[in-house]
């Protein structure tokens, strides 16, 4: 399918690793200009290097008095924003008993606050190209996962913003949704999971609570959900929070 992104900007933030990577290559192989935002400076450069398009803003979401001027820069810089993913964050393990309410509030700020920031930045662009935004969540702030408040909370957030997004910005045409991801396999996942004394164990028991093919999900799965929703091919979708997650949250656990 011709998703018709051809040369169209689409700004990603968190887009040198992981998830984030992923949909910046897809949005490449679809003729699309990513516009990465993420501090890892190296690996944004490496990627577009590899990809042979994009531009990078290497700056801190978590800090607005520096991010904001150095966004809305860089956004002028470019003078066109046809799409916003909405994606940087880290599962950081802030929970109630043990955690702090300092570390609340960095916890909403490293996942959720910088959600707006984007948004607001990147919106007087998108009025003008009738973009559209996705908004990455996860499946945490449905099912809960255990001492992780802050993360909990912020996706709980993004989801709330998907849907109140949806509906502020029927005026201009602007389409809002969230792509859900439940276990999908990342550089950082692997990192999790080689940090635990079995692994393998650890591993074959997620991928066996995942009801379709009993697998974890792949990032370009993620990835070709999200560039659909942010091409005009998903004309009339707005304000849904898609699940990809082979089933995970919502089919009945007793599934063998």
């Amino acid at each position: 399918m011709n998703l018709n992104l051809q040369d169209k900007k689409i700004i990603v933030t968190g887009g040198a690793k992981g998830i984030g990577a992923g949909i910046v290559t897809a949005l490449a192989k679809e003729g699309a200009f990513p516009l990465i935002i993420d501090r890892d400076n190296k690996s944004a450069l490496e990627l577009i290097q590899k990809i042979g398009k994009g531009d990078h803003l290497s700056v801190d979401l978590s800090k607005p008095d520096i991010c904001v001027p150095a966004l809305e820069e860089f956004l002028s810089k470019h003078g066109q924003v046809d799409g916003l993913v909405n994606n940087a964050g880290i599962n950081d393990s802030v929970s109630l008993e043990h955690g702090s309410y300092s570390l609340f509030l960095q916890s909403l700020e490293k996942n959720l606050t910088h959600y707006f920031i984007s948004a607001k930045a990147a919106l007087p662009y998108l009025i003008k190209s009738k973009g559209a935004i996705v908004n990455i969540t996860s499946k945490v702030a449905e099912t809960g996962q255990g001492n992780t408040s802050g993360y909990a909370a912020a996706n709980g957030g993004r989801n709330a913003l998907t849907r109140e997004w949806a509906v502020e910005l029927l005026k201009y045409g602007i389409r809002v949704n969230a792509v859900v991801v439940a276990e999908c396999f990342t550089d950082m996942y692997e990192t999790w999971l080689n940090g635990l004394p079995d692994p393998q164990a650890v591993l074959d028991k997620i991928k066996h609570r995942v009801p379709l093919e009993k697998r974890m999900t792949r990032v370009d799965e993620i990835s070709n959900m999200v560039i659909f929703l942010i091409s005009n091919c998903a004309s009339h979708t707005t304000g849904e929070l898609i699940h990809v997650d082979g089933g995970y949250v919502h089919l009945d656990r007793a599934i063998e």
